[in-house]
């Protein structure tokens, strides 16, 4: 019992805290090169987005496309995944030639979408984007110029934008989560991309069954599994508004968690020692991420079941104190109520692991729907 309770607590220290200091000793910043093409050498590039209930951000959207300063051929395919307000209509308002549009009926689902858009595809390289993100004027020209020889993908740098008295940290973790990314990256072993901005070489896409759920980790890791490289460009920028709030996040949350289960069932191969790199990063920064629910309920049982022991009762208070702080750190946040820095990590930590969790028990009901919702968050102006 006492070693359940010791390797589980550490594989949670070891994941959150450990892994991210041996990576930053161990690494350093990549400088990613960008080769200076000839304006008739550019190879031709197809943006896609699927969009979902998006009447507010999608023209805005097309257009900020439509203004990047890339030299090449370049063209919009998006599509309107069973909308039920105005995207559609918008969507094909736009007589610009480059921009191809298409307003399906039914709501299949992202990756269903992602799938008929990129059949249609017909350039060297495929932009993936979100309806709500906003790219650097320059942010594709540095997409592409990063594609050398081996490079099979490319990922951006996503900014997560917060509104003044927003206490959803998603922000926070999310630049927590590019620093892993960056450092994975120097080593050959970035796992997966920013779905908001990433882009592959049309050839090495693979169709990804109709219930797959985070298509971005997904389609870069096969990438990945065909032998090409995989580079994080922090120059490539694009930026997105964070959810108004935690509650807004923690659907989408579930749904991620339901998304990462099905990954790792079709990620197996990543897992063995063979993959090198690859694999000590997979295992430390996602495998052990997806089960630390896991990893936290066995530690709070064990801990009960030596509570007979004066140092583990102490350390079981300690547990009841950390979760009862997240529980009244999650009842402010809901009143709108100011909420301590530390008070409202361990809420965002507890919360995003407690989605995780019902993601996982989804994941074994048989999750089969690929449908989506869209996430609540301040509408850009069009």
């Amino acid at each position: 019992m006492i070693f359940i309770f010791w390797c589980s607590l550490f594989l949670l220290v070891y994941s959150y805290v450990l892994y991210p200091l041996i990576l930053r000793i161990i690494t350093s910043p990549q400088l990613v090169s960008r080769r200076y093409i000839a304006a008739d050498a550019y190879p031709s590039v197809d943006i896609i987005i699927a969009a979902y209930n998006e009447e507010s951000c999608i023209e805005a959207r097309i257009n900020n496309i439509l203004q990047q300063d890339y030299q090449g051929k370049i063209r919009i395919l998006v599509a309107s995944d069973g909308s039920q307000d105005n995207t559609g209509n918008i969507i094909n308002s736009f007589t610009d030639q480059r921009v191809i549009a298409f307003d399906f009926k039914e709501n299949r689902g992202k990756i269903s979408v992602l799938n008929d858009l990129v059949a249609q595809a017909e350039a060297d390289i495929l932009v993936f984007t979100d309806a709500n993100t906003e790219f650097n004027h320059d942010a594709i020209t540095i997409l592409v110029e990063s594609f050398t020889d081996n490079v099979g993908a490319v990922s951006g740098e996503l900014i997560l934008e917060t509104e003044d008295g927003n206490q959803n940290l998603d922000g926070l973790y999310w630049r927590y989560e590019q620093f892993l990314k960056k450092c994975e990256s120097s080593l050959g072993s970035l796992l997966g991309a920013n779905g908001a901005i990433y882009a592959i070489r049309r050839h090495l896409y693979q169709t990804l069954p109709q219930d797959t759920i985070v298509d971005d980790f997904c389609i870069v890791m096969n990438v990945k599994k065909q032998g090409f490289d995989v580079l994080y460009n922090e120059n490539a920028i694009a930026t997105e508004e964070v959810a108004p709030s935690l509650q807004d996040e923690f659907g989408r949350r579930v749904r991620i968690g339901i998304g990462n289960y099905k990954a790792f069932v079709s990620n197996l191969w990543a897992l063995s020692p063979s993959q090198g790199v690859l694999s000590w990063c997979y295992w430390s920064h996602k495998v052990l991420r997806w089960f630390a629910p896991h990893l936290m309920l066995l530690t709070f049982v064990t801990n009960l079941l030596l509570i007979d022991q004066p140092f583990y009762l102490l350390l079981f208070i300690l547990q009841i104190v950390f979760y009862l702080s997240a529980w009244l750190g999650e009842r402010k946040i809901r009143n709108n109520q100011p909420v301590n820095k530390l008070i409202a990590i361990i809420t965002f930590f507890v919360s995003m692991n407690t989605a995780l969790w019902l993601g996982f028990i989804k994941f074994l009901k048989g999750h089969k729907n690929g449908g989506w919702k869209r996430t609540a968050r301040q509408g850009k102006s069009n």
